[in-house]
């Protein structure tokens, strides 16, 4: 079995009809991809549908026609490559065979002696949009979902024509933010506005009529009536866009992602290079690629947010979900604004803050309205929406107004006193079905709930900050949450668009302990006499998103002392509360000034005389990882190691060619050597055994 003989491919058909248009002699051919289902699953290229593809082409040139389109089905234009053949690719021979054949079914088109356009009517991504980019002309539906070219976050280049065609269509620094910057940043769609504007598109049209108008557009073209204006491309900023783009991967990724280079190797040779050498470098590089671990730890990061983000493990039927008419928030600090204008926008229902004094009911209002302004003022939100949204949104300095809530979440100070203290008011006041959700970041959802009368009402529920940013909710089981109460806590993450996953209740549950068993290390080094600045650079071969420091301050180093210590008192043993955190953390010094370790900091810290290297700091802490999620993993914290990665992809930022973590200490070897084997089996996140 290869990549080339997938029995997994989900056929993507190449459909031909003539197309009488008004003004033309002849007839128009319009070929349609479809894979007959619907947008649910959108159309992929894999060996068969591009032999469809090929076929296609070849019955539409045959009539001799006016010019040749090719659109989606509904929604959908292509989203590229069929990503199952993937798993199947075992040599760099097949990666060379699926490269070419897709540069030799594109360039059929590229080649035609008639025009050639694409009526991108729905989402294009990656081949998709590359098979567009090889028309001679691009129409573009208002209503598409989603355009991109995200190969290089997977661990591959666009290998169909991408790099090559894109700068010299739109120009090197925008084709540089399509090809490298957005699939570094959260994998970025662009809308079709932005695409229109860079130039991918020659013209933007209402999706209503998106075909007719496609249609009449490309018979004026090919009449003369329609001009096509594409600016002249400016060579000479091209090497030096380049070179600014590579020092920005040094500092942000310093080297650990193969395909950000080399996509950048063939952005350099687009400028001059002829197109066929210029692809062939492209299939060479892909070839390169896709037998590299980067690619299968990406493939299978990938497949978690995709797929296992949406169905959580664990998770109780939705059928057992209750309705959710009214949301309650203890607390109007940034924390519970930010959810209370999460809560409103995505449930559409009422949202009412309380907090101890007018002031800060005020405080958190204005924040809510402010930021409602912000998206009016930006174009993103029109004004009837905003006029709502202020409606939903209410305070009050008196919890009785929860009377009629059926879900009440706190986001009040850290302390399970404090906690348990909120909880009793808010008992007396709800309903005994009302769903009881807690933000902490570490506290025991059972022992915030022991007290109460109705303990199976209770749940953790955990977002990140940012939190209109950051996908993550860790959705918490105390030991007498019922199944009703998680459903609906699962609903309502679902509503606000966010992926959740199943923890139990564990101190710091996920994110919060790995990250903090993390930089405990790195701590543990400063304290031991390491330099502040080798500590802090230790991690750089990972390319992780963010340095430790700036992490920590991220997150705020009175948070982070005070979640080490919740940690410290349970497991003693392997979590330790850093004197010299706590000296910074009081001190309200920042750790970073202007991307550089502040110079304050080291007058705060008292240290040893045992300093490691880089690289004896960074194996610590990989090592530190290794012990930690085996032992999560044999607590019942999670259900598996894919749910573990899934958090730390969509709560820390962690990056796709790591898979997480549990791919790459698995192919470093640091999972064996700490805990005695893998976490995953051979061929799930590296070549099949």
């Amino acid at each position: 079995m290869t990549a080339l003989d997938n029995p997994n491919e989900v056929v993507t058909k190449a459909l031909v009809r003539q197309v009488n248009v008004p003004g033309l002699d002849r007839p128009a051919a319009l070929i349609t991809l479809d894979n007959g289902l619907d947008h649910r699953k959108p159309n992929t290229l894999g060996p068969a549908g591009l032999a469809s593809l090929n076929a296609a082409i070849t019955e539409a040139l045959a009539g001799e026609p006016a010019f040749v389109a090719v659109t989606g089905k509904p929604y959908v234009f292509c989203v590229g490559a069929d990503l199952t053949a993937m798993p199947l690719v075992t040599n760099r021979e097949q990666g060379l065979e699926i490269g070419r054949m897709g540069h030799r079914v594109f360039a059929r088109l590229r080649d035609a002696a008639v025009p050639t356009f694409a009526f991108v009517n729905g989402a294009a991504m990656g081949g998709g949009l590359e098979l567009a980019l090889h028309c001679h002309y691009r129409t573009l539906s208002g209503g598409a979902a989603a355009l991109a070219l995200p190969e290089v976050s997977l661990g591959l280049v666009p290998g169909w024509g991408g790099t090559q065609l894109l700068p010299n269509l739109i120009g090197i620094p925008a084709a540089a933010q399509v090809i490298i910057q957005n699939p570094l940043t959260q994998n970025k769609m662009l809308k079709p506005k932005q695409a229109a504007e860079l130039g991918i598109a020659d013209i933007l049209l209402e999706p209503a009529d998106f075909l007719e108008l496609s249609l009449e557009w490309a018979a004026g073209v090919v009449r003369g009536d329609v001009t096509v204006t594409r600016p002249e491309i400016d060579r000479e900023m091209w090497d030096g866009v380049l070179y600014f783009a590579r020092h920005q991967l040094d500092q942000r990724l310093h080297g650990a992602v193969p395909s950000a280079y080399r996509a950048l190797d063939l952005l350099a040779l687009a400028k001059e290079t002829p197109f066929a050498d210029g692809a062939a470098a492209e299939v060479e590089a892909l070839a390169d690629l896709i037998v590299s671990p980067e690619l299968r730890s990406g493939l299978y990061a990938f497949d978690l947010v995709q797929r296992r983000a949406k169905r959580p493990a664990g998770a109780p039927s939705a059928d057992l979900a209750r309705p959710v008419t009214k949301v309650g928030i203890v607390g109007a600090g940034l924390m519970a604004s930010q959810l209370a204008l999460l809560f409103a926008r995505r449930l559409q229902v009422p949202v009412v803050l309380t907090d101890l004094d007018q002031s800060r009911v005020d405080a958190g209002l204005g924040y809510v309205h402010a930021e409602i302004e912000k998206q009016v003022g930006k174009g993103r939100m029109d004004t009837g929406t905003a006029a709502k949204l202020l409606a939903l949104v209410s305070g009050s300095v008196d919890k009785s107004v929860f009377a009629d809530a059926d879900f009440v979440i706190e986001a009040v100070f850290e302390d399970l006193k404090v906690k348990k203290h909120v909880w009793a008011e808010v008992e007396a006041i709800v309903s005994p079905e009302a769903i009881l959700a807690t933000n902490t970041s570490s506290l025991s959802v059972t022992e915030m709930a022991a007290e109460l009368t109705h303990p199976q009402r209770v749940v953790g529920f955990h977002f990140f900050n940012p939190v209109a940013v950051l996908p993550l909710l860790e959705i918490v089981r105390g030991e007498q949450t019922d199944d009703a109460t998680l459903a609906t806590a699962f609903a309502v993450g679902k509503q606000l668009r966010k992926s959740c996953v199943l923890v139990s209740d564990a101190p710091a549950f996920v994110v919060n302990r790995l990250l903090t068993r993390f930089l405990g290390e790195v701590f543990a080094a400063v304290d031991a006499g390491t330099p502040v600045e080798t500590a802090d650079a230790a991690m750089d071969p990972l390319g992780l998103p963010m340095r430790p420091l700036a992490l920590l301050q991220l997150v705020g180093p009175p948070v982070a002392h005070h979640v080490a210590g919740t940690l410290h008192a349970a497991f003693p043993d392997r979590f330790t509360v850093s004197d010299n955190l706590r000296r910074i953390a009081e001190s309200g010094q920042p750790l970073i000034v202007d991307d550089d370790v502040n110079p304050e900091i080291g007058k705060l810290l008292e240290v040893g005389a045992a300093p490691l290297t880089a690289e004896q700091v960074r194996q610590r802490a990989l090592d530190a990882l290794a012990q930690e999620i085996r032992l999560m993993l044999d607590e019942g914290v999670v259900a598996e190691p894919q749910d573990i990665d899934l958090c730390l992809i969509l709560g820390a930022g962690w990056p796709f060619h790591l898979g997480g973590i549990t791919p790459y200490l698995d192919r470093t070897g640091t999972a064996e050597r700490v805990t005695g084997r893998r976490f995953l089996p051979p061929g799930v996140a590296s070549p099949p055994a």
